[in-house]
């Protein structure tokens, strides 16, 4: 049976190359008939701040839809078997005390080596490898005992973890090789660096689901591009459903190159992502977004604004940038108005009596008028939206008048002719 297990510290946040090598787990299990995934908590203490870790941990894999079995464990809870089961070593001659802490014999000759799954073949000289610690002086076993004594509890088939862990596995198999477990097959994914080529840091950007979650990404596109990483289906696919992914991947085809944190290409993909949500779900999209950011706009108004610019912006943060105007009022720059003030006029003219006021009619008038001033379509056009958004640079402008009204837009057009006067 695939059982496979995601194993965070509690250190305050999940970093974003965690939660890819913690996808790369769930989507291992979630493609295998009857596969599990775990989540365990590896504390050193039972603190608040563990608590609050752990809940933003759950929150964050929640968020992104990486689910997991059973309930949540944690390291401490199994702090006595380890206890009785370092007792045992020392009671077979395979660990020995010192200063009251309790420490692996590791043997002096030999290798220690296994068949990874990503890297090949590695091996250690067991010269090299020092005699851990198994448990502190206080009664705490370390990581690199409760770690390996929790994958055999649990009876973890395979441990798939990140590249920095490798120094860590010869000296984890002697330890299961002593309380004669089965080893589970490994699986060392590779780095996550930054498009300079160095560790991934806070000088690349967002370090957390929660930033990105705030920035205005989605978890469909952030599990695409995290499994992304390293692994590959082919030479071309780069847009995955969850679906999809589930059904592709597999160990044989992740990388053991370094990974490239690359984030206009998330933008890129969350920009595909956002434009195939059907026009109702990205507009449910939207709205919780600016709930979640405070933004108390009104609901029904956002949900007509959104069709207008869910071909346009690549993250749902843009979406505040495209359509403040809507729901605040607009300061033009006078200086960008120069020379428009006639197209105003004639524009406040004749909009002024139109019925219906609707995108379609909208555009029919102001294609006549611009036909009338022997204006280009963009020299006419320019101006009003300026005038009645603040920016060069908004969604369609006819449809933007139908949802501004036509009071307001008339408003607009005149304080923007007397700006421009």
């Amino acid at each position: 049976m695939i059982r496979v297990r995601m194993a965070p510290s509690p250190t305050g946040f999940l970093h974003i190359g965690g939660v890819r090598t913690f996808l790369f787990n769930w989507l291992f299990a979630r493609g295998r008939e009857g596969g599990e995934c775990l989540l365990r908590i590896e504390n050193t203490d039972t603190g608040r701040e563990v608590a609050e870790s752990t809940e933003q941990i759950k929150r964050s894999l929640s968020w992104l839809g990486i689910d997991w079995d059973g309930e949540v464990r944690f390291q401490l809870d199994r702090m006595d078997e380890c206890q009785q089961l370092a007792r045992r070593l020392v009671d077979e001659g395979k660990a020995y005390e010192d200063e009251g802490a309790i420490r692996f014999r590791m043997p002096d000759d030999g290798e220690t080596g296994w068949d990874d799954v990503v890297r090949g073949r590695i091996d250690f000289p067991n010269a090299q490898l020092e005699d851990v610690v198994l448990v502190r002086s206080d009664g705490r076993p370390t990581y690199n005992f409760a770690s390996p004594v929790e994958d055999m509890l649990d009876g973890i088939s395979h441990v798939i973890r990140g590249s920095d862990h490798v120094s860590n596995t010869p000296k984890q198999i002697q330890v299961l090789g002593a309380l004669g477990a089965e080893l589970p097959v490994y699986a060392h994914a590779s780095d996550v660096l930054g498009t300079d080529g160095k560790k991934l840091s806070k000088r690349h950007g967002a370090q957390s689901v929660d930033e990105l979650r705030e920035q205005g990404y989605i978890p469909a596109a952030i599990v695409n591009f995290l499994a992304r990483l390293g692994w590959a289906y082919d030479d071309k696919t780069e847009v995955f459903s969850r679906e999809e992914l589930v059904e592709h991947f597999s160990l044989e085809r992740v990388s053991a190159s370094p990974a490239v944190f690359d984030y206009q290409k998330l933008a890129w993909l969350n920009g595909v992502h956002l434009r195939n949500l059907p026009p109702e779900e990205y507009a449910d999209r939207v709205s919780a977004y600016l709930r979640d950011q405070g933004a108390e706009w009104k609901e029904d108004l956002v949900r007509k604004a959104a069709p207008l610019v869910q071909e346009k912006i690549e993250t749902l943060a843009e979406f505040q940038a495209y359509t403040r105007f809507l729901f605040e009022d607009v300061s033009p720059d006078p200086s960008l108005l120069d020379g428009g003030s006639p197209v105003l006029a004639e524009a406040e003219i004749a909009l002024a009596g139109l019925e219906p006021f609707t995108a379609d009619q909208i555009e029919r008038v102001l294609r006549g008028l611009a036909e009338r001033l022997e204006l280009k379509p963009r020299e006419a056009f320019q101006p009003l939206r300026i005038a009645v958004t603040g920016s060069k640079i908004s969604p369609g402008l006819f449809e933007s008048l139908e949802l501004l009204g036509r009071e307001e837009t008339l408003r607009r057009l005149r304080a923007a002719r007397g700006a421009a006067a």
